[in-house]
């Protein structure tokens, strides 16, 4: 007798099916709005972070529970019928950063309605890294004399007699104004985002997690410091071309890479700090447990004659 798949199955297989196409067509007209308004930096994090969002999908699908309520259902499909048509229009930054969080969120509740919402935590929150950090930071934290601050103690260590008024440095023979584009917010937020990424997709310690999202902002922040000394020393020294191409050509690209290596090496150090500590919590535990050659309680020995 031959057997077939029953109705039930079948129907989770279809729905499974439209969900994904949706999702794909979603993120297809996201892509295509972010190339359109020519976002080089929003367009490469949003590609890199669905492939992550796929990868994560790909190997909970078969863990996934599908029971949605009517309720939620119909708040997820508004949901994704408005980030649908917003996209009609040109939309701003601020709608394309939380496009994707808001469309995953509907995709979440039509698939596994409000019970089922813990499932995708992971992915959630990898949409929120996504595109919050660069809309509700800005507003809420300016770091312009901070990094005033900062790149002036770099200079006066740098041998140079460098005097500051609030965001202006002012050196000998020149002086720079720090500009909120140069605060570095733009770097902080780009760094934090990555640092989402990192600890969402990697099992580490909350300890570590934390360090890692601390270790982006101060990374960030510390590289574009030394990119502002840099261009103060240049006006000083009367070097024109040299301060637009630091200021506002490729070697504002240089930096902004050398904050992703920086970054990049600090998780790299996080992660073998974790591999560490497992490592020697395993060896601890082998130690105590006799059964794999550890230590031994201290049993009376009992003497036999020969």
């Amino acid at each position: 007798m031959k057997a077939f798949p029953s109705l039930e199955f079948r129907h989770v297989k279809e729905f499974r099916f439209w969900l994904v196409a949706i999702a794909a067509g979603l993120a297809a007209i996201h892509l295509t709005l972010v190339w359109r308004a020519d976002n080089v930096d929003l367009l490469g994090s949003s590609i890199l972070f669905f492939a992550a969002l796929a990868s994560l999908l790909g190997d909970r699908q078969h863990t996934l529970r599908f029971d949605s309520s009517i309720a939620a259902s119909l708040v997820g499909a508004l949901l994704t019928a408005f980030v649908l048509l917003r996209s009609l229009a040109l939309p701003g930054e601020a709608f394309m950063l939380l496009a994707p969080l808001t469309a995953g969120l509907g995709l979440a509740l039509m698939a596994s309605g409000f019970k089922g919402l813990k499932q995708y935590w992971q992915e959630l929150l990898l949409l929120l890294f996504l595109g919050a950090p660069k809309v509700f930071l800005p507003p809420l934290f300016d770091p312009t004399l901070w990094t005033a601050k900062f790149s002036t103690v770099l200079l006066w260590y740098g041998g140079f007699e460098v005097v500051r008024d609030g965001v202006n440095i002012h050196l000998t023979t020149g002086s720079v104004e720090v500009y909120p584009g140069c605060s570095g917010i733009e770097g902080i937020t780009y760094l934090l985002s990555l640092a989402g990424l990192f600890v969402v997709m990697f099992p580490l310690s909350w300890l570590r997690r934390i360090l890692a999202v601390m270790l982006s902002a101060l990374i960030a922040f510390g590289v574009n410091g030394v990119r502002v000394s840099l261009m103060a020393y240049l006006v000083a020294s009367s070097r024109p071309e040299a301060f637009e191409y630091w200021h506002e050509g490729t070697g504002s690209l240089i930096f902004s890479m050398i904050a992703v290596l920086v970054f990049g090496g600090a998780c790299w150090l996080l992660l073998r700090w974790q591999e560490a500590s497992e490592h020697w919590a395993e060896l601890a535990d082998d130690m105590d447990d006799p059964a794999e050659g550890g230590m031994l309680p201290d049993d009376p020995i009992e003497w036999q004659e020969p």
